[in-house]
């Protein structure tokens, strides 16, 4: 008798200490764990019940579920808890204020505890909390959206290269489609504007700071050229090492158009095209500046045209302009790439001809200028002719400055002009006839 109660004690002492080993653990877990009856009363709660309702376990058990939770949380619950005790595990979502004021989201569970007839006696409970989760979810669903509707192209690849993902900007800027790039390198989009230490400088940059940002050229799918403003960023894993790298730019060349048009226009004559008085002044400094270096030297002619008044004042400023559009086309004609041709007046131009052999080939490019002018021109149902007056300062011998040239050039076209009509003046050696 006596070994048969020993071993009912030992029995009972090892589903006491079974019963508090599953007590402990589910007081440790972080879930709420409870068990409800058919009545609504709480029949077990684990110790995470306190950091939600702010209520000791103990005080918890028998209490009512609708006297736990607000009126409205209950009326949240309910249509779950009728469906539970019809025998139907429920899965939700919900959020829930903790005693300390703070939300928190849970994912509940209600399973139905069946006894041995199939009847449902009651339910246990298991809220997971999921508010870190929850909130990089917002952070990931904010991520993908700002990923999927910005307009600047965005460009994903893995640390060798290989192109991951791209987003909507990224089609529209390059053409090529997400099937298209992903599995592709940032290769495909090279322009071969760039040197290699153009990009060896970018890696190094990225390398010692973790990101570059700056310009460059790419191309498009259907090969044209593109300026982008780009930024690279290195994302590290979590051994401090490279996992990924993430591009995003934006296509500036229409903005590098409009300033590359500003500062054409500038330096350029906006009637003409040609070269203006500033960029001439820069061009011939430029050439004064390296003269004794390459041994330069030029000839400057001044054109000064005549009978272009009278024309412009009968037919009209709009005729005027054309026929000086037509000067320019026939000066660009006979320019040479290292000569200059420049509008600097209402119908005053000046050419600058580059290490000429001798006088004579400056006189007879001065010549051929008169004869190509000079040349009469069928212009809106007329017929017009024009002349034109050269005065010519030579570098070094007439002026070492672009200044002195140019007054010393104007000096040599008026006394071509006293001379008469499609003449051409040296300032250093008089007048000289056409």
């Amino acid at each position: 008798m006596r070994e048969k109660n020993d071993k009912g004690q030992k029995v009972s002492a090892a589903i006491a200490e079974g019963e508090q080993f599953i007590k402990t653990i589910m007081d440790s877990t972080p879930n709420m764990m409870g068990y409800w009856g058919r009545d609504l009363r709480c029949r077990y709660a684990n110790n995470a019940y306190s950091e939600w309702f702010g209520i000791s376990p103990e005080d918890v058990i028998g209490i009512r579920f609708q006297d736990l939770v607000s009126e409205q949380l209950f009326a949240l619950n309910e249509p779950h808890i009728r469906l539970v005790l019809a025998g139907v595990p429920q899965r939700f979502e919900r959020t829930l204020k903790k005693s300390n004021g703070s939300v928190g989201h849970i994912i509940g569970h209600y399973i139905p505890d069946f006894d041995a007839d199939g009847t449902v006696i009651g339910f246990s409970i298991q809220a997971s909390e999921v508010t870190v989760l929850k909130e990089l979810e917002a952070k990931l669903k904010l991520a993908a959206c700002v990923f999927e509707n910005t307009l600047d192209g965005v460009l994903i690849t893995d640390i060798d290269g290989t192109i991951l993902s791209v987003n909507p900007g990224f089609i529209d800027i390059t053409g090529y489609t997400a099937n298209e790039a992903v599995g592709q390198t940032p290769r495909i989009l090279q322009s071969n504007r760039h040197d290699h230490a153009f990009y060896a400088s970018m890696w190094e940059a990225i390398e010692a700071d973790g990101r570059w940002h700056g310009e460059i050229w790419n191309r498009r799918k259907d090969g044209d050229l593109y300026l982008q403003r780009m930024t690279i960023s290195m994302v590290l894993g979590e051994d401090g090492e490279p996992v990924r790298y993430v591009s995003v730019f934006s296509d500036i060349t229409a903005l590098w158009r409009k300033d590359e048009h500003i500062k054409h226009l500038a330096f350029h004559d906006a009637l003409t095209d040609l070269p203006n008085r500033t960029l001439l002044m820069d061009r011939m400094d430029q050439k004064l500046r390296h003269a004794d270096l390459e041994q330069n030297h030029f000839a400057l002619m001044f054109l000064d045209l005549d009978g272009f008044k009278l024309i412009n004042d009968k037919l009209g400023h709009h005729v005027g302009d054309d026929l000086l559009k037509t000067v320019a086309n026939k000066l660009l004609a006979l320019v040479r790439r290292s000569d200059t041709v420049a509008r600097v007046g209402g119908d005053e131009f000046i050419f600058i001809l580059d290490n000429p052999q001798a006088s004579n080939e400056i006189a007879d490019v001065a010549n051929r200028i008169v004869r190509s002018i000079s040349e009469p021109i069928d212009f809106h149902g007329e017929t017009l002719q024009i002349g034109v007056s050269i005065g010519i300062a030579m570098f070094p011998a007439d002026g070492l400055t672009s200044v002195n040239l140019i007054r010393n050039a104007d000096t040599a076209m008026y006394a071509a002009k006293i001379s008469g009509t499609n003449s051409v003046s040296f300032f250093s050696t008089g007048e000289f006839a056409a």
